[in-house]
């Protein structure tokens, strides 16, 4: 076994987005960097090591894990950021095959990636895990039920665990980021039941979303806090990401429902 002198990161869904800027950045701050992706490209060129993960497999997991392990001795940081999004629509249009498709990869990749790394953060007796969340996991949005859904569980998991492994040397995060500019939202999958009564109002949506996608920040500022949690001493239970996330995380705090309801609506132009 060559154990790793440098501190060792696994970035999942690292193929593009804020996963790729991530494992650049831990590159550069000194970690020896896996990236993962579900079909790496043979041609891409990298400075971290790239290697195939299906999230959605236990067995994929398991096998990256000790294949890591087995090389480096180690592993110190694990950030989840694997997930998939969903096109907006109304709750009920999708089936509810596409609603545990999302839970699957979103939450239950992330526990299976998790639950892969505590046997050897615990020998460690360290390590940290940072799992990507979302505004969306705090604060609802209409017409994004599913995917919604799924960030208020990784949320509630994230901070829950993190209680549970703290004594053994462990801390859990979650990042928070608002609408940034990758792309996930173009291999979102469509709802599989489209319904004349939410026609209208879906493509209202669609095209807020586009708006607020043109002026959404750069992933890089996700890159920036993902480093500053792993290397944090004293780590906070959520971290927001960006301008916009802050603003959302204030008006979430202290704004009463009511006027906060109101906000969501004219914000997303719904009467």
């Amino acid at each position: 076994m060559n154990k790793s002198k440098a501190p060792v990161a696994l970035v999942t869904g690292a193929s593009s987005g804020i996963g790729l800027i991530t494992a650049q950045k831990l590159h550069e701050a000194g970690y020896r960097v896996f990236g993962t992706s579900r079909r790496p490209s043979p041609t891409a060129s990298h400075s971290f090591d790239m290697l195939p993960l299906d999230v959605d497999k236990d067995e994929s997991v398991a096998d990256l894990i000790n294949r890591i392990v087995e090389s480096t001795g180690r592993i110190d940081l694990l950030v989840n950021n694997a997930g998939r999004g969903l096109s907006p629509a109304g709750a009920e249009e999708f089936s509810l095959e596409q609603a545990q498709a999302i839970f699957n990869t979103n939450f239950f990749g992330v526990v299976r990636a998790t639950n892969a790394v505590l046997p050897h953060m615990r020998s460690q007796q360290s390590g940290r895990i940072l799992n990507i969340g979302s505004v969306l996991g705090f604060m609802p949005m209409p017409y994004m039920a599913f995917y919604s859904a799924s960030k208020y569980a990784l949320r509630g998991y994230s901070e829950s665990l993190d209680h549970e492994l703290r004594g053994m040397g462990i801390r859990v995060s979650v990042i928070e980021p608002a609408f940034m500019k990758t792309s996930i939202e173009a291999n979102s999958a469509q709802a599989e039941f489209l319904m004349d009564e939410y026609l209208d109002i879906r493509n209202a949506i669609e095209g807020r979303l586009a708006e607020m996608l043109d002026s959404a920040e750069d992933p890089l500022v996700v890159a920036d806090v993902i480093l500053k949690a792993a290397r944090d001493p004293n780590p906070r239970a959520a971290y927001t990401a960006g301008s916009a996330a802050a603003r959302l995380k204030v008006m979430n705090t202290v704004l009463p429902a009511r006027f906060l309801d109101v906000g969501i609506r004219k914000h997303l132009r719904i009467r």
